[in-house]
């Protein structure tokens, strides 16, 4: 968190001197582990705008009494605070439709700040008291047809009232987009984290074929056609992975039809050199007990 200060400050400078559009104001969005109320009030001292996804346990100061940020998103939803908006109100949850409600209210940042650092190779704790914060609390709740809640994101942000909660609550739901990206590369034979390009050239050209993989895997998810959904099947038995059997699951995931993609082009490709029979004949020859193959199918 010390270190994102600096890079907003950076992207402001930027902004500022060296943009081909310096009327752009940036707003930095960011996932729970930036839900710090010390950086609240520094970034906003600077003038910086921020939509953070929270904890429902924090407290804050709401229609003048002290509550938990959970306890007045139940009251908005209680009190037919949230509502679908006009549009985007439609979204996919895990790959399904949903219908998204949307609320906001004011709430005020009133407590001290709790900076934890390690002195001396001990966790140290500090209380940092500092001016009432006022800040906007969206609530998008994403429901099933029936009306379940199926996720809940609770959002402070400091942008102008002129930025309709709607929009605060679709840009948050694209950056959990992102994140889904994220997990693409980082796993499902991706593995960027153990990358070893050793030049920003070469570790974009990779980061540029994981990401055509990752947008070709987006749209054979989303696609209901017959060949795709066996096309699916085939994936996921290729990756090796395992499905949940629930009645509402579906029978693949983004990672693990990566992880299958990862296997079927090279095999593909060793298809163009060797047909199945030749295979066969290297693999017995080579290893006889690796598996049985009865006269009638070999």
């Amino acid at each position: 968190m010390d270190g994102l200060t600096p890079v907003i400050q950076g992207v402001g400078r930027f902004l500022a001197t060296s943009s081909p559009t310096p009327s752009l104001t940036p707003v930095y969005i960011i996932d729970a582990e930036g839900d710090s109320v010390g950086h609240y009030r520094t970034w906003h001292a600077d003038g910086q705008l921020f939509l953070v996804r929270v904890d429902g346990q924090r407290r804050v100061l709401h229609d003048g009494r002290e509550r938990t940020l959970d306890e007045v998103a139940r009251r908005m939803a209680r009190d037919g605070g949230l509502e679908k908006p006009k549009t985007g109100g439609t979204v996919r949850f895990k790959g399904k439709p949903a219908e998204r409600f949307v609320g906001e209210t004011m709430v005020v940042l009133h407590r001290p700040a709790r900076r934890h650092r390690v002195e001396g190779g001990k966790r140290v704790h500090h209380n940092i008291a500092g001016p009432l914060l006022p800040l906007r609390l969206i609530v998008s709740q994403i429901r099933d047809a029936h009306g379940k809640v199926l996720a809940r994101w609770l959002l402070l942000s400091n942008c102008p009232a002129d930025v309709p909660a709607p929009t605060l609550a679709d840009w948050y739901y694209w950056r959990w987009e992102i994140e889904s990206f994220h997990k693409l590369l980082k796993q499902a034979g991706q593995h960027v984290e153990q990358w070893q390009q050793e030049t920003a050239l070469a570790f974009t050209r990779r980061l540029v074929v994981a990401a055509m993989a990752a947008v070709v895997v987006w749209r054979l998810a989303r696609d209901d056609a017959a060949p795709a959904r066996d096309l699916r099947r085939l994936l996921v038995r290729l990756s090796g992975r395992q499905m949940k059997r629930t009645r509402d699951a579906r029978d693949f995931t983004e990672p693990a039809l990566m992880a299958g993609l990862g296997i079927l082009i090279p095999m593909l490709y060793l298809l163009r050199e060797y047909d199945p029979q030749e295979l066969r004949r290297l693999t017995e020859a080579a290893m006889p007990d690796i598996f049985q193959i009865s006269p009638d199918t070999s």
